[in-house]
Order: structure tokens, then sequence, then C-alpha cells
């Protein structure tokens, strides 16, 4: 029974991959920031663990617990727990986003950091980070979580890199959107943290707010979060796993008009496709 550490498995995508992987015969450690969301995950059967990614503290006792109880052992860890900041880069407090790269990179870099030499003396293991189409291409008034995922995707192709010969892989999976609750925790930031009424975007922050607020579907196209466990399952027991995992059409799309049409051509596209969900 392989073990494995997954955050942000309150909802979404992280409790689905942790959902799937037990079912697969994974030992699953599922982590969530909310002492309740632990307290469920432990009544659902996980071996639930609180991880605060902003903490160091909470980041080694949470590597120390999970070392204990297997022996030393860890085959795979899932970065996954990452919250959207909605915002005009010119709306950003050097806080607001210092909290955001604090979740959704630092908190990862320094989790991935602890059980490196574990993999590392093992000489196996599987490093997964969740990405997002928002890691290949950008989108206005997201500038934050733009900037965390493509410092994300820099920083885990170094590791890949750096990794090679030593049986331990690093894959990204790039989801577009996904059915979870991220609107709804990024409507929550965006209301805590971005003075809309002050700012030159404030008739366009009251589209976006609608978007966020918006029952159904965040957008054509999204899918349900099995369809990242599908590709979380290939990257832990794949014995050639891929660099990158494409999951949406969004990010396939994007992903290869990056590649093809020049800067400004590709500007016209994404101010499009900005002007359109905001209706």
């Amino acid at each position: 029974m392989k073990p494995i550490l997954i955050t942000g498995c309150s909802s979404g995508i992280g409790h689905c991959v942790a959902r799937g992987l037990k079912d697969r015969g994974y030992r699953v450690f599922a982590t969530a920031r909310k002492a309740e969301d632990v307290d469920r995950l432990a009544a659902e059967g996980f071996e639930a663990l609180r991880l605060d990614l902003d903490d160091s503290a909470s980041i080694a006792a949470t590597v120390d617990t999970v070392l204990e109880r297997t022996g030393g052992r860890l085959y795979g860890l899932f970065n996954n727990g990452a919250y959207g900041q909605p915002g005009a880069v010119e709306d950003l407090t050097r806080a607001v986003l210092r909290a955001q790269l604090e979740t959704n990179l630092l908190g990862w870099l320094e989790l991935t950091n602890r059980v490196l030499p574990v993999m590392r003396a093992a000489g196996e293991g599987r490093i997964i980070q969740n990405s997002s189409v928002l890691g290949l291409v950008a989108l206005p008034f997201r500038g934050a979580y733009n900037c965390s995922k493509f410092a994300l995707e820099g920083l885990t192709d170094t590791l890949r890199l750096e990794l090679q010969g030593s049986g331990v892989h690093v894959s990204l999976v790039e989801p577009g959107p996904i059915e979870s609750r991220f609107r709804a925790n990024a409507h929550a930031a965006f209301q805590k943290n971005i003075d809309r009424e002050h700012s030159v975007f404030r008739e366009r922050y009251a589209a976006a707010e609608r978007r966020l607020t918006r029952q159904g579907p965040a957008a054509p196209f999204t899918l349900p979060p099995e369809a990242v466990l599908k590709k979380v399952i290939h990257a832990l027991e794949s014995p050639r796993p891929r660099a990158r995992y494409y999951v949406t059409f969004p990010t396939y799309l994007f992903g290869t008009l990056r590649r093809l049409l020049p800067a400004a051509w590709l500007d016209r596209v994404l101010l499009a496709v900005s002007r359109r969900e905001n209706r």
C-alpha cells in the first residue's frame, strides 16, 4: 500500500483525488487547513491531518507525522491546496501578492523539499503539482494567481531536470475549468483584499463578481474533478510519467495557441475571452 500525501482535500479536486486514490488502494494522507474539514475527512475514513501551507511549523509537523506513521516512507505528494486572488495588478498590494505566493508556491516548495530526501533515499517517488491553464496563458484580473502558477511551472520544470536519475519523477497537471469551490473562495478573497470602490476597474469588477457568484458551471467545457484524478493516476503509476498533463479543452486550446500565435494575436484572443466571461 503506497503512501501519498495530498494537500487541499476539503473539497473539489483534492477531495476527489483523495477518495479516488484511497479506493484504488493507496494509503492516503488527506490534509486541510480548517479543523472542521479535517474532522470531516477523518469521519470519511481518511488519515486526516491539519496542514496550513502558510505555516512552516505546520508543514514540518505534518511531514513528521506522516513519516512516523509510515516508518519513514512516502511514495507520492500531490500538491493541490491553493486559492485564486482576483483583482487587477494595479489593485494588488505587496501583502496580498505575498499571501498568494505563500500558499500557492512557497508552501508547496517547503513541503516538497521536506519529503524529497525520503524519496531520494528510497530511489523512487512521484511529485505531482496541480497547476492551471493560467500557468500557460494569462487572463486579465487574475494577476496574482497567474503569477503563482507561472512561477510554479518554472520551479517544477527546474526540479524535474535536477531529479533526473534519482528515481523521483515530477509532473505538472494543468486543468482548465473544473467543478469545485474555487469561485466561491476567489470571491471571498476578492471581497477581503480588493478596494473595488476606488478602482478604475470598478464597473468591470461588478461583472466579474457576477461571474464568481453565478450558479452552475463557471465556463464552457467545465469538467468534474474526476478528469484530474485520471491524470494523477497516470502520473503515479506510469513507468514514464509525462512532464505535463492537460485537462479540459481550454488547456489544450490555449496551450496550442501559445505556441502558434504571435503575442499580439494571442492577446486579442485572451481579451475576447475575458470580455465574454464577464458579460
